[in-house]
């Protein structure tokens, strides 16, 4: 018998002598390539309107729907940058780049993504960048004289090198996948204000306080597939684990028994399913809960269980007037493709969060992030994770999610050049040490 039906959460607070302690203002060292670029992470925050300024404290958090992915401001980083950085993944291919204001108030980080299998697209919109041109909201990005490079990292990054080389001329740097998942995920976790987050219905964004005892912690980057990611520190991680069942899953299944296209159409139809008209619940079964094992009724007991039953029950073109679900050669008789959607969401999704916290548990790490453009700020995802989390650690462990997920190694990527502990607060000082911080490793 599986699994869940969603719920609650709670949010992390650092160390009040620590978090009360004056900042020091870093100056960022210089890239060792491809440029030569201080970057200033000072003041940062996340845009949620055209504002040039923060939000005031005690705004309330506002909800990033799916696909949406707002601008990271950085006012006090004056210059130029001289590369843009791309992850490209098996399904989506994720774009990060920098532009300045035109009236000096700093620049701002930008994301955009684009499905892989229209690869032109994204060389297209690189090109635009790269050779000088308009971002389109009238930001520039670099001055005419200088050309732009690119950082790549995914599997994309060797598959398509020498298409995006000849067709946009210029240098491309290839980063290890891995490592540029954590760099950007460390500097999400301790540098962007209100990007880490909890999430359940009663408060569907909870912002989690910057730690600065980030590690260990379990990192699942859900993308086309999924990898669990032990990190121990700076340059200290092992993948202990993943699954195969992942985005990619979700979206081959869906695109076979679907009309649906799109990933984002799959999510918005996987949010109006219901999902107990396809899946078999525990009340289904036992007529209610079955409380003594802790397990609700609407608890799923079995993903598609339905389906069969009434196969049998009404024979095997068993399809409903009501229905719009049929297609040309008789698949789904009768089941919405709505319904569909939403209990292969749940089934994917109960499954890599089982999967993870039994990682954590072994592993002992009681911080498990997930990132990846599965996602997507999807609520149903994000509870479902959330739920499988906390029911199978019984309250003891929370799942944790950024505003950003799907770029975790495009920033990695972007940022992944910069000297040893660049973007991790306090570690440019040996005035405020703290354990787990410091790099022993190689020097990123």
């Amino acid at each position: 018998m599986n699994t869940m039906s969603p719920d609650e959460s709670q949010h992390d607070v650092a160390p009040k002598e620590i978090a009360n302690r004056p900042r020091k203002n870093t100056a960022f060292e210089q890239l060792d390539r491809p440029g030569s670029v201080r970057i200033n992470v000072q003041g940062a925050f996340i845009v949620d309107d055209d504002s040039f300024t923060p939000p005031r404290s005690g705004s309330p958090p506002r909800y990033t729907g799916p696909g949406e992915t707002k601008d990271i401001r950085l006012p006090h980083h004056k210059t130029g940058v001289s590369h843009i950085a791309v992850d490209i993944g098996g399904s989506l291919a994720k774009c990060v780049y920098f532009t300045q204001d035109p009236n000096g108030q700093g620049g701002k980080l930008s994301f955009k993504n684009f499905e892989t299998e229209h690869i032109d697209d994204l060389i297209s919109f690189m090109d635009s960048l790269v050779n000088g041109k308009r971002s389109g909201q009238g930001d520039c990005l670099v001055k005419k004289k200088d050309r732009l490079h690119i950082m790549a990292t995914g599997g994309g990054a060797y598959k398509y090198y020498d298409k995006i080389k000849e067709a946009l001329g210029v240098e491309i740097y290839r980063e290890d996948e891995m490592e540029c998942l954590i760099v950007g995920l460390d500097f999400f976790i301790t540098e962007i204000p209100d990007e880490v987050f909890t999430y359940s219905e009663e408060d569907p964004m909870q912002f989690a306080e910057r730690r600065v005892d980030i590690y260990p912690y379990l990192l699942v980057n859900i993308g086309s597939g999924v990898s669990m990611i032990k990190v121990s520190g700076p340059q200290q991680f092992q993948r202990i684990g993943g699954s195969s069942l992942g985005g990619g899953t979700l979206w081959g299944l869906l695109s076979l028994l679907t009309s649906a296209r799109s990933f984002d159409e799959m999510l918005g139809m996987a949010e109006n399913g219901d999902n107990a008209k396809v899946d078999m619940l525990v009340g289904d079964i036992y007529g209610g809960g079955y409380g003594r094992i802790g397990l609700k009724s609407s608890t799923i007991a079995s993903s598609f269980g339905k389906v069969f039953k009434k196969q049998v029950e009404y024979g095997t073109e068993y399809c409903p007037e009501s229905s719009t679900a049929t297609n040309n050669d008789g698949k789904n008789r009768g089941f919405e493709p709505e319904d569909i959607s939403r209990s292969l969401l749940y089934a994917v999704s109960n499954n890599i969060g089982q999967i993870a916290y039994l990682q954590a548990q072994n592993h002992g790490l009681e911080h498990i992030y997930f990132g990846g453009s599965f996602i997507r700020g999807h609520k149903q995802t994000m509870n479902t994770l959330s739920y499988a989390i906390k029911f199978w650690s019984k309250g003891e462990k929370k799942a944790y999610f950024l505003r950003h997920e799907g770029y975790l190694g495009s920033v990695g990527a972007f940022i992944r050049r910069q000297p040893r502990n660049w973007g991790r607060r306090y570690s440019a000082s040996d005035e405020y040490p703290y354990p787990g911080i410091r790099s022993t490793g190689e020097e990123a």
